[in-house]
């Protein structure tokens, strides 16, 4: 029997580049902790319904530089010592509990101990220690569609060269090729930020006020065969964006009302829905747009799905070690107040949950059938982080999602290029400039607090432009790696992260010293090629100093070229 509508959900997976950058409490720490509570346990219950005859399709994103960390070898040696650690905090907290008569504590401290020791075992054997190619196979079995996004997640619409928006993306491509042996359909743009063809000028002092035309967004993904992507409702029909990460950063809400003095919605578009995609451009580039109906159940942190009181609570823990003992309890009390865990009342609450979900998905979808005559599809954009991490049941709420829509027979499941496949897109829209942050505009990422980081961005993309301009005809083989590591370090000093995470303050001081890291050495780098073209070599201390930076900052070796900034470059391949 045919469907009559899909849910298409979307996890979005990223970390900055953390591999050498400090190891707790902001580092290599955060990449363990994502590996182990989400990117595994997803793993686990993706092989739990493919085992188990599941019916299930999604889409996961995962960024070019989150796949080249958990590709080095450093990854798996850290992981393992990392898990191992966790496993030893368990034991030490089970012997307290167990000292002091906590009886049921002590039952989780060894539920935690069998966690990590699953996590361990799946690492090195179902996952072979590489977890990209866990995913591949999964999209050559045909259950999930891997998607990609830019290179190290830089927040698109306010790059100052069209020049690095263009590297950005094609490092993109070249990197999902890498990993998974095809060319991929569609990307998730940073932070879902989308910026049409328009005359544009630098928003930061310092910098020229004279308007010059940038491309659009989709012009860039276009060029490099990408047939989609995806955006927060707000853009496609205007009215109050509703930010996806305000309930969780307590900053935010206080950046919120700042800006919304200022903040004027668009005038609704009601002829226009979310449930089906649109074509953006000449060139035929897909766009389809989050749902804000469904979204709210999961992101919501206050009345959403994670807050059931059954929960186990994210931000109490019990040190040394890191483990959790509480459960949600009351989503507005004081973290002394939390009662403890019992995983013995989770089931029921997940079963409860998904039926809802489904039902609301059905709702929708059975509605939109009726209005549009062929099959809708909810777009469920979600940070793959928020299950496991934040959300320690998400990942089994996800199976059970999924089992609701196996028994379903009017609605199933979808992956993004399936439903395009199927349904492809006939209406032509134009987008505004926005983002799914809160405001919808840009303000978590350029505001009083991160202008500055801007005007090192803006300064080293004006140089690597120059650079790659003077060089991509006459270079030698010195030459090219010191102008390819200037382009990592460029790439790095570019991604989004370092703006959110001074915003949100969750590690303003780390995010801070890393946009400074990279601008330095790239100005550092620029001073070493300068007195390579006027000795004709390096000394052994520059030698030493330029190996010591690649063996830092390594991501995309082999796939960086300099050459992609060049003017003639961007010319060739995205024409103005």
């Amino acid at each position: 029997m045919d469907k009559k509508g899909y849910l298409g959900l979307v996890l979005h997976s990223h970390l900055p580049y953390v591999l050498s950058h400090g190891r707790w409490p902001h580092g290599s720490d955060w990449l363990f902790e994502a590996a182990s509570e989400t990117y595994i346990p997803l793993i686990q219950q993706i092989e739990f319904m493919r085992k188990n005859g599941i019916d299930f399709h999604f889409t996961i994103g995962l960024t070019p530089v989150l796949l080249e960390q958990m590709a080095e070898p450093e990854f798996a040696r850290g992981f393992r010592d990392y898990l191992r650690q966790k496993m030893l905090a368990a034991k030490d907290d089970k012997k307290f509990f167990d000292k002091t008569g906590q009886e049921s504590k002590s039952r989780l401290a060894e539920m935690w101990l069998g966690l990590y020791q699953n996590i361990i075992w799946d690492f090195e054997i179902l996952c072979q220690e590489d977890i990209a190619s866990v995913f591949r196979d999964f999209q050559d079995e045909g259950y999930i569609e891997v998607i990609t996004s830019a290179a190290t997640h830089g927040y698109l619409p306010l790059l100052g060269t069209d020049n690095s928006v263009y590297a950005q993306i094609e490092i993109g491509r070249r990197v999902y090729e890498k990993y998974f042996g095809r060319q991929p359909r569609g990307i998730w743009l940073p932070e879902a930020a989308y910026r049409p063809r328009y005359n544009w000028c630098y928003p930061v002092e310092g910098f020229s006020k004279k308007e010059f035309t940038r491309r659009g967004i989709e012009e860039f993904l276009h060029s490099t065969g990408i047939e989609y992507f995806i955006v927060d409702s707000h853009l496609l029909k205007g009215g109050e964006a509703r930010g996806v990460y305000i309930d969780r950063f307590e900053a935010l809400k206080r950046l919120w009302v700042q800006f919304a003095e200022g903040y004027k919605p668009r005038p609704r578009a009601e002829e226009l829905t979310e449930y089906r995609p649109y074509i953006i451009g000449s060139g035929g580039t897909a766009v389809f747009v989050r749902d804000p109906k469904t979204g709210l159940q999961v992101w919501s942190g206050e009345w959403g799905y994670p807050g059931n009181p059954a929960y186990l609570e994210f931000h109490k823990k019990r040190f040394p070690g890191g483990h959790r003992y509480w459960r949600v309890t009351d989503s507005k009390a004081d973290l002394a107040e939390k009662d403890e865990y019992h995983p013995e009342w989770i089931e029921d609450t997940l079963v409860e949950q998904a039926a809802h979900f489904a039902k609301l998905s059905r709702d929708i979808l059975l509605k939109e059938y009726e209005k549009l005559g062929i099959p809708a599809v909810i777009t469920a954009p979600y940070d793959t982080e928020l299950f496991g991490h934040w959300w320690f049941e998400g990942t089994r709420w996800l199976t059970k999602v999924m089992q609701e829509l196996l028994n379903d027979k009017a609605i199933g499941s979808t992956t993004l290029s399936s439903y395009l496949d199927k349904f492809p897109p006939v209406e032509v829209v134009s987008l505004p400039e926005g983002s799914w942050g809160q405001g919808g505009f840009h303000y978590i990422w350029l505001n009083e607090w991160t202008e500055w980081t801007w005007r090192h961005i803006y300064e080293a993309e004006q140089k690597m432009v120059e650079l790659a301009n003077r060089y991509k005809d006459n270079v030698d083989e010195t030459k090219e790696r010191v102008l390819n590591q200037l382009a990592v370090e460029l790439l790095l000093l570019e991604s989004s992260d370092w703006q959110f995470l001074i915003s949100t303050w969750s590690a303003r001081d780390y995010a801070e010293s890393r946009v400074s890291f990279h601008y330095d050495r790239f100005k550092e780098l620029v001073v070493l090629l300068s007195r390579l073209e006027q000795n004709g070599g390096l000394s052994d201390a520059e030698a030493e100093f330029l190996q010591n930076i690649s063996q830092q900052d390594k991501p995309f070796s082999g796939i960086v070229d300099f050459r992609l900034w060049s003017d003639e470059t961007l010319e060739k391949n995205v024409p103005l």
